[in-house]
C-alpha cells in the first residue's frame, strides 16, 4: 500500500466502481481532491465517482461542497471538459457550505473514458 492508499484506505474501492461502471457502459467522471488548505474534511488523493444517471460513490468534502462536485461532474461528463474546482471558506460562513473545519479544497473532475 503507497502512502496515498494509508492516507485513503477506500482508494482503491472508489477507483474499482469508477472501472466497474465505465465496463459496465456507463458514462463516469472522477473526482479527486489535488489540494487542501487549513483543516478540510478530506485528504488530498480523495476521490468521488459520479454516474452520468447521477449516482456516485466515495466522497471529496462532504455537504453542499459534495453536492456541488456530483453537479460539476454531471456537466464534465456531458461536455467532456475537466474542471478544477476551488472551495474555500472562512470559519464564519464554513458550516453553511458544507467545509465544517473552514478550510479549502481544490477538486479535479475529470470524465473517464
Amino acid at each position: 500500500m503507497d502512502r496515498q492508499e494509508m492516507a485513503n484506505p477506500d482508494i482503491n474501492d472508489v477507483l474499482k466502481t469508477a472501472l466497474a461502471w465505465r465496463e459496465a457502459g456507463r458514462e463516469v467522471a472522477l473526482a479527486t481532491v489535488v489540494e487542501t488548505g487549513g483543516s478540510s474534511p478530506r485528504p488530498a488523493g480523495s476521490n468521488l465517482v459520479v454516474a452520468a444517471d447521477g449516482a456516485f460513490e466515495g466522497s471529496v468534502s462532504g455537504g453542499c461542497v459534495e453536492s456541488a462536485v456530483v453537479s460539476a461532474a454531471l456537466e464534465v461528463i456531458a461536455s467532456g471538459e475537466p474542471r478544477l474546482l476551488d472551495f474555500g471558506y472562512t470559519d464564519a460562513d464554513a458550516w453553511a457550505v458544507g467545509l465544517a473545519c473552514g478550510g479549502s479544497v481544490r477538486v479535479l473532475v475529470e470524465r473517464i473514458d
